[in-house]
């Protein structure tokens, strides 16, 4: 190597930071960029040896022009060398819990059969088996060379995991070609600048260097002339210099002046058409395998050649001799080049570039259709054949149709929706048979679901435009339909396919599950018309199922959360969620969405049973996550799971819980439903915590406000805004918000303040210039609130209705507040509670109380709040307990009490450790038996 002292300067240097001793030692990210040609090969060549002197493990890959259509083909070069041969149980030891999820891209085992991982779940998989494996086999030098041909998969991971190589024992190395780089890798040119590099361009040789090269080649009788023509004909070109000296050499040409006009040809001879006819002169059999040997990209089987260039083994084998002895072919990687068994690879990217692009264009079709043909037969699989029927023709063929299919079938499982919604695009344009066709655009719509949605609904209506005769077929479809039209923020055109398709299907059973994906679309649908009529049929139907299977359960489900929002009482409510939840409900069944069994944890929440919900919310977000769902499942379980902690008093818990829904969520992307919930979900937590201006910056930064989604989000998004804008003192917008949701509501039936308190806060808002109009939303907030029964809903509503009563009337209304919050799991409502009264009443003990309850849930602005009045009062500021959030031995017997008594409590005398057991536990007086039966199955 010449010319490149600095760039192994900086080479050593990061490998001595990796390999050495004390604090400083640790990883960094290096990236070398240039033209082809200049030497990054070489040069991570050398940079593999070196780590290798330093006894470093070395992980790595090559880029591959013809492979860049074949999913994770860099990640498994990476990673699988370090784990193939072992047994399925160290297998299983090495690779955790992302087992199923990782193992398929990486082709370590088959995938299982149910829903495939988000890309983002597989990603987060192999952040997690490459961190570990770097840990365990520190110090790691990963390599990737000519990272600009890399498959999408490999390279958009890579590229999102480069910046944690700086805590880690990794030196993370990528090579490529500036002007090739695809865009989803742009972080590369960008992230040495994070470790205090910039990305290094490699500079062509100069003169000298040349100079240096022929001599070293040629001899040191080598006159100036000749060295001065050969880098003006190679440009400074490193590849191209040697290249000519071997060249030169071999013609046994004098490297003298007069002989210097000859190295323009010989040098065109190494590239383009010159390299063209230099192969040519090897004789047809040659010629063949070279071309088979490009159309098969790298690391390329002998016998997988011979067979596609249709050559006998001896033939195949002299072809191979020349081409070595032509420096256009050599032994894959460090193997012998004598070893017959050896895989092959070209010289350098540029000759294998040059070759593929003179194949005849229809000859070079058919070698990919052979060597589809030939890879299938050596075993290598469906996905191995697909990036070659990628670049045949179409030619009406079942073979190619199946190939493809199964190939997707496979990508789709392995978490590359991507590469097999590339491959069905390509089936359907073989054609596929005329009965085949609906089932490969049902196929390509589920592939392009997560990625090009507008795209899905397309190939799902040409599906059924389609003349087939396969029921359950045609019902998939159709689900699917709706679910991409539903994600799509088109609710009410989901509905409508559905409607269309229950009409005409004659199958009960079939009927009824198509039913009950409308109730559940319809139910989202924040926009619906029908919104009475459909309550009533769902109500009609919901009754009269016993639960046989799970589309019934899905029905039951759907009439406890109608019941829920209309505010029927919560016996009913969870009376039908109880039907739903007597055997296990899955959140990640193959054949449906989340949704509904997310509604059913839900109501549990409202009901005044956040423990419940709770406990339904852990399950399912572990079922998500041993599937590998990442993404926008992931995020809903967090947000949501914060908001059951916000409605429970826990205050810091729901703001981690709902950072860590938001960051998923921006994964998704912004004002999608996911971000929509994360976002309410924040800033009604911010608002709880004080944080007003905190709420209202994320709120700008997010876009959050009008217009508002067509989905049903809770929080409502809108009365949420209002709340926000309420707080900063903006009252006539918070008011005009809050009657649009009026408007909005209403005519659904959607009247239960303990899931939209919309009234409430347009009472106060309301309360200086309308006193009566305040007073009459809030008691009506409270009428509704009692019909629903929970007591958190009652308790706030009461609380409100105080605020903008009569002083005479405050007292009595504040009182019952307190005591149905007592004995309820809303911790910093009963400290509001708490603090009104005690402000109203001049009362240092329950003043003392809301300190300490608001402290205890981590609503700093209200503790702040109650605190200025209590030592204006004169009274003393609480100690800070140390917070017991287990629960006591006393809570239990008070709460094991409270069940065995039927006795309410007192209205002036509230159980101020019951009260701590209801908060506790996640539930009202009347949940205390399962809550405890709950807690005694979970000690044990």
């Amino acid at each position: 190597m010449v010319e490149r002292d600095a760039e192994l300067a900086i080479v050593d240097e990061a490998l001595d930071q990796l390999t050495g001793p004390g604090p400083e030692a640790g990883g960094a990210l290096l990236a070398f960029s240039g033209p082809a040609g200049l030497g990054k090969t070489t040069l991570l060549a050398e940079l593999r040896r070196r780590a290798h002197a330093r006894s470093c493990t070395v992980l790595a890959a090559r880029g591959g022009e013809q492979e860049q259509s074949q999913p994770f083909h860099v990640a498994r070069q990476l990673i699988q060398p370090q784990l193939a041969g072992t047994s399925e149980q160290e297998l299983r030891a090495a690779l955790g819990g992302w087992y199923s999820i990782v193992g398929p891209a990486l082709g370590l085992c088959a995938p299982e059969q149910g829903p495939p991982p988000d890309p983002q779940g597989l990603r987060d998989g192999l952040d997690w088996v490459l961190t570990h494996l770097v840990v365990k086999r520190a110090p790691v030098t990963l390599v990737l060379d000519d990272a600009h041909w890399a498959d999408p998969e490999s390279l958009s991971w890579l590229a999102a995991f480069a910046p944690r190589a700086e805590h880690l024992p990794l030196l993370l190395v990528v090579a490529y070609r500036p002007d090739e780089l695809p865009a989803h890798a742009d972080a590369f040119r960008t992230l040495p600048g994070r470790a205090g590099q910039a990305p290094l361009p490699l500079a062509p040789l100069t003169p000298a260097a040349v100079a240096s090269l022929v001599r070293d080649a040629l001899g040191d009788h080598a006159d100036d002339a000749f060295c001065k023509e050969a880098w003006a004909v190679t440009t400074g070109n490193p590849f191209e210099a040697v290249e000519l000296t071997a060249k030169v050499r071999g013609r046994g040409l004098r490297p003298v002046e007069e002989n210097a006009p000859q190295l323009a040809d010989l040098a065109a001879a190494q590239r383009g058409s010159g390299l063209v006819a230099r192969l040519e002169r090897l004789g047809p059999s040659t010629v063949r395998f070279a071309w088979a040997c490009a159309v098969l990209g790298t690391a390329i089987p002998q016998d997988i050649a011979a067979r596609v260039a249709a050559l006998g083994t001896e033939e195949a084998a002299g072809a191979t001799t020349r081409l070595r002895d032509a420096r256009i072919l050599s032994a894959a990687g460090s193997a012998s080049d004598h070893d017959p068994e050896t895989g092959l690879e070209f010289v350098h990217p540029l000759i294998a570039t040059a070759i593929y692009r003179a194949i005849p264009d229809a000859l070079r079709v058919a070698l990919h259709g052979k060597a589809a043909a030939a890879v299938v037969d050596a075993g290598l699989g469906a996905s191995a054949a697909a990036r070659h029927l990628l670049e045949t023709h179409p030619e009406n063929d079942p073979w190619v149709v199946r190939t493809l299919r199964e190939a997707a079938g496979e990508n789709l499982r392995a978490g590359a929706p991507d590469a097999a919604r590339r491959q069905l695009a390509r089936a359907l344009r073989e054609p596929p048979d005329f009965d085949e066709r609906a089932a490969v655009l049902y196929e390509l719509g589920c592939a392009s679901l997560l990625t090009e949605p507008a795209n899905t609904v397309n190939h799902l209506r040409a599906a059924l435009a389609e003349p087939f005769d396969d029921p359950a077929l045609r019902q998939g479809i159709v689900i699917r339909l709706a679910q991409v039209l539903a994600h799509s923020d088109r609710l009410a055109e989901a509905s409508e396919s559905l409607a269309r398709e229950i009409a005409q299907t004659p199958d009960v059973r079939a009927r009824l599950r198509l039913q009950s994906e409308q109730f559940m679309w319809d139910a989202f649908n924040a926009a619906e018309t029908d919104s009475p009529a459909r309550s009533r049929r769902l109500t009609r139907l919901a009754d009269r199922l016993a639960g046989r299977d799970l589309t019934e359960r899905y029905v039951i489900a759907l009439r406890a959360w109608d019941a829920c929002l209309r505010g029927e009482p919560v016996d009913v409510v969870l009376h039908h969620a109880g039907r739903v939840l007597e055997r296990p409900f899955s959140w990640a069944h193959e054949d449906r969405g989340f949704e509904v069994p997310v509604l059913a944890a839900m109501v549990h929440m409202y009901a005044d049973r956040p423990g419940r919900a709770e406990e339904l919310f852990e399950a399912g977000t572990a079922e998500f996550e041993r599937q590998g769902w990442r993404g926008a499942h992931l995020s809903f379980a967090y947000s949501l799971r914060a908001y059951v902690r916000y409605r429970r008093g826990r205050l810091v818990e729901a703001e981690e819980l709902a950072r860590s829904g938001l960051r998923l969520a921006e994964r998704v992307g912004r004002r999608t439903p996911v971000h929509w919930y994360a976002i309410a979900i924040l800033l009604t937590t911010l608002l709880a915590r004080g944080r007003v201006d905190e709420a209202w910056e994320l709120a700008q930064e997010h876009e959050f406000g009008a217009p508002f989604p067509a989905a049903v989000v809770f929080p409502d998004s809108q009365t949420v805004y209002a709340e926000l804008l309420l707080a900063r003192g903006e009252v006539r917008a918070a008011v005009a918000e809050l009657e649009a949701v009026d408007r909005r509501l209403t005519p659904r039936g959607i009247q239960n303040p303990a899931w939209c308190p919309w009234q409430l806060h347009l009472a106060r808002a309301v309360a200086a210039d309308d006193p009566q109009r305040a007073r009459t939303l809030a008691a009506d907030a409270v009428r509704r609130a009692r019909a629903f029964g929970a007591p958190s809903a009652i308790g706030q509503a009461l609380r409100v209705a105080a605020e903008v009563a009569a002083p005479q009337d405050r007292t009595e209304l504040l009182r019952e507040a307190v005591t149905l919050l007592s004995a309820s799991p809303a911790g910093y409502e009963l400290a509001r509670a708490l603090a009104a009264l005690g402000y109203g009443l001049r009362d240092a003990d329950l003043l003392t109380a809301a300190v300490v309850t608001a402290r205890e849930c981590g609503a700093d602005g209200l503790v702040e709040e109650a605190t200025e009045i209590l030592t204006g009062m004169g009274g003393a500021l609480p100690a800070a307990p140390p917070r017991a959030d287990w629960v006591t031995e006393e809570e239990i017997r008070a709460a094991d009490l409270a069940v065995r008594s039927e006795k309410e409590p007192e209205p002036a005398s509230p159980d101020w450790v019951l009260s701590a057991a209801c908060r506790k536990l996640g539930t009202d007086r009347s949940g205390l038996r399962a809550a405890l039966e709950a807690f005694a199955r979970s000690s044990t």
